[in-house]
C-alpha cells in the first residue's frame, strides 16, 4: 500500500484524517494543495511529507509557464520555500526540495528537459524511500527479541512514509520473521496518531497489540511489562538529539529510569548535521483546537490558554541507539553519526 504516489500528473494520497473509520484517497493537481495537505496533516510522517514536497515540486514544474531556465529555477525556489514553511520541524521537507533544486541548478538544459528532470527526481525520492525503509526494517528488527513487548509512540508505519515505515516498519518486520511480540500503542495526544493510525495499521498486519493512554506508559515500564521503546524522528541534530512527536522525551526519560532501551528510527535524510544540538531544532506550534476539541467536540473551557508544541527533543543520553538505513548507530553519537553521514555522502 502506497501512502502517496504521482501518476499521470496527479498526486494520489491517503487522507489520514479519515482513518481509521474509512480509507479515502484524495487526488491533488497543484502544489498549493500539496502544501495544504502537509500543513493540515492529510499526509504526515517525516519521510511521507518529504516525498509529498517532492511531488509538490513536480506539480509546480508541470504547470510552470516559465520561458527561461533562470525563471524556471526562480519559480521552483519560491515553491520550495512555501512548501518548507508548512511544517518547519521536519527536515525532510527541506531535504527533498533542496535535492530537486540542486539537481535542476546543475543541469544546463532547456526548460522542457528541466521539467522532466524534476518529475524524475521526485519519483526517485519516493522509490528510494521504500527501499531504504525496508533496509531500516531489517536492521531494527534485529534489535527485537522473541517475547518482547514494545512500547511505540505516535505513528511510524507505512502511513508515515511512502511505504514500509520507520520504527513501526521494524516491528512489523520482526512479526513477519515469526517473533512472538506484543506492541503497547501510545494513543499519542493531541491528534491521536497512535490510536487512529498505528492501531489500525498493526491490526491490518495482524500484529498483537494493546492500545494504552499516553499517561499509562510509565506504569508498563515500571512493572517491567514493556521491554523496549521504539519511535521515529522528525529531525536529528549532529549530536544525536532527536526531535519527535510530543511526549517522546518524557517516554525516554522514564524508560531510562527503568533500564528499558530506547531506539529512534529514521532515514539519514532526517539527520541535520548543520545543527549542533537539539536546542537548535525549531519546534512547530500548532492550533489550540487540537487540544481543546476531540473530533470537533469541545472538551476544554471557552477562552482557556493553550500551548500545543507538536514535537519535543530527546537529548542523546536517553537513547540506546539510532537506527538508519545504513545501520545501527550507537554512542558516542557525535562521532558515529558523522561517520554514517560521511559514508552517505
Amino acid at each position: 500500500m502506497r501512502t502517496l504516489e504521482l501518476r499521470d500528473g496527479v498526486v494520489r494520497m491517503i487522507d489520514q484524517r479519515k482513518l481509521p473509520h474509512k480509507v479515502v484517497y484524495v487526488e491533488i493537481r497543484d502544489y498549493e494543495t500539496i502544501g495544504r495537505s502537509i500543513k493540515e496533516m492529510w499526509v504526515r510522517g517525516a519521510p511521507a511529507i518529504g516525498a509529498a514536497a517532492g511531488f509538490g515540486m513536480a506539480l509546480a514544474a508541470m504547470q510552470s509557464d516559465a520561458a527561461t531556465r533562470d525563471a524556471f529555477i526562480a519559480e521552483l525556489e519560491r515553491v520550495g520555500k512555501e512548501l518548507y514553511a508548512t511544517r518547519p520541524t521536519a527536515v525532510n521537507l527541506g531535504w527533498a526540495t533542496s535535492r530537486i533544486l540542486n539537481k535542476v541548478r546543475a543541469a544546463n538544459v532547456a526548460v522542457r528537459d528541466l521539467r522532466e528532470l524534476v518529475i524524475a527526481e521526485a519519483q526517485a525520492i519516493a522509490e528510494e524511500d521504500v527501499a531504504l525503509n525496508q533496509r531500516m526494517a531489517e536492521f531494527g528488527a534485529s534489535l527485537i527479541n522473541d517475547g518482547d513487548t514494545i512500547l511505540h509512540h505516535c505513528n511510524t508505519g507505512p502511513l508515515a512514509a511512502v511505504d514500509v515505515g520507520t520504527a513501526l516498519g521494524c516491528i512489523i518486520q520482526a512479526h513477519r520473521q515469526g517473533k512472538k511480540i506484543h506492541v503497547l500503542v501510545d494513543e499519542t495526544r493531541p491528534r491521536l496518531q497512535g490510536a487512529r493510525l498505528t492501531a489500525w495499521e498493526l491490526m491490518q498486519y495482524g500484529v498483537p497489540m494493546t492500545l494504552i493512554a499516553d499517561n499509562a506508559a510509565g506504569h508498563y515500564l515500571y512493572r517491567g511489562i514493556a521491554t523496549k521503546v521504539f519511535y521515529g524522528a522528525d529531525r536529528v541534530a549532529a549530536n544525536g538529539d532527536v526531535a519527535n512527536k510530543i511526549g517522546s522525551y518524557k517516554l525516554a526519560v522514564v524508560a531510562r529510569e527503568n533500564n528499558v532501551p530506547v531506539y529512534s528510527v529514521m532515514p539519514t535524510s532526517t539527520i541535520d548535521m548543520s545543527l549542533a544540538s537539539g536546542l537548535e531544532i525549531p519546534i512547530e506550534e500548532r492550533g489550540e483546537e487540537e487540544v481543546t476539541t476531540i473530533d470537533g467536540v469541545r472538551v476544554a473551557p471557552e477562552g482557556v490558554r493553550v500551548g500545543n508544541p507538536a514535537f519535543d527533543v530527546t537529548p542523546n543520553k536517553y537513547l540506546t541507539a539510532i537506527v538508519t538505513e545504513r545501520g545501527i548507530v550507537y554512542p558516542p553519537f557525535e562521532e558515529n553519526l558523522l561517520r554514517v553521514m560521511d559514508d552517505a555522502e
